[in-house]
């Protein structure tokens, strides 16, 4: 299985990305300067690491968007490849149009970096495949803009079609949606979302940093083995 991980000016997430798709599932990952035209070779997975590319001007992610590399990924989106935002990789994602909804500033417009507790909403897509509906992992924050926002008509349709994955929670011993919880003031608490195929899919906690026995946990391991398998 071949990944390609596209690196922006900024980027700061790629080499964390790699070692967690080596450690599960992903032999061959090639690194993708967005200013490339096309992929060398067609990618299995294509992941859009973490960062501040383009040093979040204008809105995160909203530069990137409009890179090179960003039209050939809309094209392999159509044909069903799995395409992985993560962090700011989720900003890009949403600004270039390939995820609804945008992600804005944090509620208390302050930078968040700590574990968080998420909800596995649904587990019918590639993403949570391999974990149980309603199961609590934990993952790291690392964002300033993570407050997820769409239309109602948009949320409607998003929980209507199972599109929301994530949830921001506390932990498995309070399974309920506090306020307290939403740090970063995202509607309906939401911290990961794909498109209506089930191949696009974005989140703005960090899995690839709760893979190894030094990271907070290592519940990221099942969401890239889900990634890579289904």
């Amino acid at each position: 299985m071949r990944a390609a991980i596209i690196v922006f000016p900024g980027t700061n997430r790629e080499q964390d990305a790699k070692r967690a798709l080596n450690a599960v599932c992903v032999n061959q990952v090639d690194f993708v300067w967005h200013k490339d035209n096309q992929f060398h070779d067609t990618p299995d997975i294509v992941l859009v690491p973490g960062g501040f590319s383009w040093g979040d001007y204008l809105r995160a992610g909203a530069i990137a968007a409009h890179s090179n590399i960003m039209t050939q990924i809309a094209q392999l989106s159509q044909k069903g490849t799995r395409i992985i935002g993560i962090c700011n990789g989720f900003q890009i994602l949403c600004e270039a149009g390939l995820l609804p909804g945008i992600l804005m500033r944090n509620k208390q417009l302050n930078f968040i970096c700590r574990p968080v507790g998420l909800k596995v909403e649904h587990n019918q897509h590639l993403l949570t495949s391999r974990y149980q509906k309603d199961e609590i992992v934990t993952f790291p924050l690392a964002h300033q803009e993570g407050n997820y926002f769409a239309q109602n008509h948009i949320l409607e349709e998003l929980n209507s079609n199972q599109q929301i994955l994530l949830r921001y929670i506390s932990d498995a011993s309070d399974d309920r949606l506090n306020d307290a919880d939403n740090l970063n003031g995202s509607q309906q608490h939401i911290a990961g979302i794909c498109n209506k195929m089930g191949n696009v899919m974005g989140l703005m906690p960090h899995p690839e940093n709760a893979i190894f026995d030094y990271h907070p946990s290592q519940d990221g391991l099942k969401l890239f083995a889900g990634l890579c398998h289904g």
